[in-house]
């Protein structure tokens, strides 16, 4: 039976090979930062109101002006289509059904192009690493208006990639293989198989006709330490703004100064992320930064919460102390790696579901109503 977000990680370690579970599942060096990025939320309990008429509830938001359903988006995850066939399309289409947002990724396996095509009136961001060519970054951020994209998502922090250890030990290779050392791995594992099987060509979407991007597996580090740019800086954030018309979110900030800077750089949104924990570990979880940037934003920007989303309770917390809503990358990622779209649409409608009812047990019928006077900080030990 699947009643939270943790049955779905579970039913997706079941089903996947144990390189590409630790993948989606891991964090860098020794997961301070995953965990803390769950532990955070802990951190604030809430303060209940009772005797309120919560009847009737609202958990809708809005995005640079246009209503959510729920304050949901769909992170930027690469590989996605590994976990299951075409699943960028499938995640896509069912952020459209439930009318959020779903994030294309720069290292999806589908192209922005097919994502677009295969799932008509989604609205769909575009995440965009920049790369050590400049003419294959501009190429990737005119594609994703032409394809219709709504926002441009800029992540800034992978000059080089973070020590994952799990990958390491795993052998995992970009674009991930079959061979001697985990096949009989891959072949206890039937389901993700023949899906597999069935779909052959594993490639990055993106870079299918590029000859100058490779495609023969090579290690995660490798390749990311090879094709992204150690050297981005706020200039390149100008260049950037100055092609991209639509709202601009910059992915990465954990500082009030570097969300600040960000804001004088063009930025329409920041996404308070460290990566899931997935690049500089011993960092703060993203929960307990959102404040102090908050407060240095000072109504600028919106701001969007990433990182350690698992209930709902979570979601509602992030909204109380600022941000006007939540990615979920690992959350989702376990669903579509359990079920396909069936698993996606089971993800959303648990966090939907336990933000309905956290709602109600806290008499906040509206989610927009929901301020940091509904918290209560707790120490550590608590």
């Amino acid at each position: 039976m699947i009643v939270n977000i943790e049955d779905l990680r579970e039913k997706a370690r079941r089903r996947l090979p144990r390189a590409l579970f630790d993948y989606i599942d891991g964090g860098a060096e020794d997961e301070h930062t995953l965990r803390a990025n769950q532990s955070g939320f802990q951190h604030y309990a809430f303060i209940p109101k009772v005797l309120v008429d919560v009847a009737d509830r609202d958990q809708s938001t809005t995005i640079f002006g246009e209503r959510l359903d729920s304050p949901l988006i769909i992170a930027p995850t690469g590989f996605t289509g590994m976990f299951w066939p075409q699943a960028e399309i499938l995640g896509a289409r069912e952020a459209a059904k439930n009318n959020l947002i779903f994030t294309a990724g720069t290292m999806s396996m589908c192209s922005i192009e097919q994502i677009a095509a295969g799932a008509p009136g989604a609205r769909i961001w575009f995440q965009l690493y920049v790369w050590r060519d400049k003419g294959l970054t501009r190429s990737l951020i005119e594609r994703a208006r032409q394809a219709g994209c709504k926002a441009l998502v800029i992540t800034v922090d992978t000059p080089v990639l973070g020590q994952r250890e799990r990958d390491i030990r795993n052998g995992l290779v970009i674009p991930p293989r079959i061979g001697f050392g985990n096949l009989l791995d891959a072949l206890s594992r039937p389901s993700w198989m023949w899906g597999i099987l069935r779909h052959p060509r594993i490639t990055f979407g993106n870079f299918a006709n590029e000859p100058g991007v490779k495609h023969d597996p090579t290690s995660l580090a490798a390749f990311t330490n090879a094709q992204f740019s150690p050297s981005v800086s706020w200039a390149d954030i100008d260049s950037f703004r100055s092609l991209w018309s639509g709202p601009l979110i910059i992915k990465g900030i954990m500082s009030a100064a570097d969300a600040q800077r960000a804001i004088e750089h063009g930025a329409d949104a920041i996404a308070v992320s460290n990566h899931g924990g997935r690049q500089c570990d011993s960092v703060s979880g993203a929960i307990e930064v959102l404040p102090e940037i908050l407060q240095a934003v000072a109504g600028r920007a919106e701001l969007i919460l990433d990182g350690g989303i698992r209930r709902g309770s979570d979601v509602v917390k992030a909204i109380a102390l600022g941000a006007r809503a939540c990615m979920i990358g690992r959350a989702y990622n376990y669903g579509v790696a359990a079920a396909g779209q069936p698993g996606a649409a089971k993800a959303i409608e648990i966090l939907q579901t336990e933000i309905d009812r956290c709602l109600a047990l806290i008499g906040c019928p509206r989610l927009v109503d929901a301020t940091p006077s509904i918290l209560r900080p707790q120490s550590h030990s608590d």
